[in-house]
């Protein structure tokens, strides 16, 4: 515990133990004068209750005036995450009303303004290729609006997501190394997750699986949401129907890679359970908790049960 003014704590203190002293030596000159008079004085509780909740609620309003605070832990939801948007022409299929893009941008649009700002939030967009289309920060308001921006093109590439969301992370381009050497050293991000939104049909780039290897590695975890149905749509690309679906065994391998979950997201209502579900960090930061008003309110309590028990016993305030 700590207080804004200790110079109040010796004041509270010292009024205390003077109030204390003077009560007592009152007392003492009563008796001495009720003895003088032949009178017996009658002591016990009634004399002494209220006086003392009196001067206990001086002494806890005066520690009020120094301010007092504890410091508690508080958990608080933290980190980075990074929102790897397929952006790829499957992701227009219609079986997730209106299409699985814009229902996995209005998930993601909702679990964005619902984080703290202790939580960085970045945004991938891929296809074929992979683009930074948002640095991660605290700044969710341009998160959101770089959400909204994503528009359906090429093929997809789960390599080349997870790459780039790593060098989002981890501030510097990451790339998978040639055979044999060994994997980059891109640090320790346990803080960090990517969420991959996606109907997990991966068309080419680079293999999905080496690139979860390496986000393990970094402490970085995966939660894929596979956007579609099992069954699949097609889809009308340059004016040819092209058949698409969802390949969860693929999402689900990439998940467990890094310790993530598969959330499987047929409807819009399942996108919303699959962002409430994420495994994001809880740490616990240490806060200081003002307890000014507890202690203000004690001595407001103290004052009228004293008040209360000089009205009722001696049928008098002062």
């Amino acid at each position: 515990m700590s207080v804004q003014h200790p110079a109040m704590v010796a004041v509270a203190v010292l009024v205390g133990a003077g109030c204390a002293l003077a009560l007592r030596w009152l007392h003492r000159e009563r008796n001495r004068a009720y003895a003088a008079a032949g009178v017996t004085a009658r002591g016990g509780l009634r004399r002494y209750l209220p006086p003392l909740l009196f001067l206990a609620a001086v002494v806890f309003l005066l520690l009020a005036v120094a301010r007092p605070q504890a410091t508690l832990g508080v958990p608080r939801t933290s980190g980075t995450v990074i929102l790897a948007f397929d952006v790829s022409n499957s992701m227009g299929a219609d079986d997730i009303a209106p299409n699985r893009l814009a229902a996995a941008q209005a998930a993601a649009t909702a679990f964005v303004e619902a984080q703290p700002d202790t939580v960085d939030i970045g945004v991938v967009a891929f296809s074929q290729g992979a683009l930074t289309t948002h640095q991660p920060a605290n700044r969710h308001a341009e998160t959101v609006d770089a959400i909204k921006r994503l528009r359906v093109t090429g093929g997809t590439s789960l390599g080349q997501a997870i790459l780039a969301s790593l060098t989002a992370i981890a501030g510097r381009p990451v790339t998978l190394p040639e055979p044999p050497a060994p994997p980059p050293d891109i640090g320790y991000h346990s803080d960090a997750t990517i969420v991959l939104l996606t109907d997990g049909e991966d068309t080419g780039g680079p293999d999905a699986l080496q690139a979860a290897e390496l986000a393990s590695n970094a402490g970085v975890h995966i939660q894929t949401v596979g956007v579609g149905t099992v069954e699949g749509d097609t889809v009308d690309i340059d004016g040819y129907q092209v058949s698409t679906a969802l390949d969860e065994d693929l999402l689900t391998q990439i998940a467990a890679t890094t310790s993530g979950a598969y959330h499987r997201a047929q409807d819009a209502g399942a996108l919303d359970a699959a962002y409430r579900d994420l495994d994001l960090r809880t740490t616990i930061e240490p806060q200081p908790i003002e307890l000014t008003g507890a202690i203000v309110v004690l001595a407001l309590l103290l004052l009228v049960a004293g008040a209360l028990l000089t009205i009722h016993w001696f049928g008098r305030l002062l």
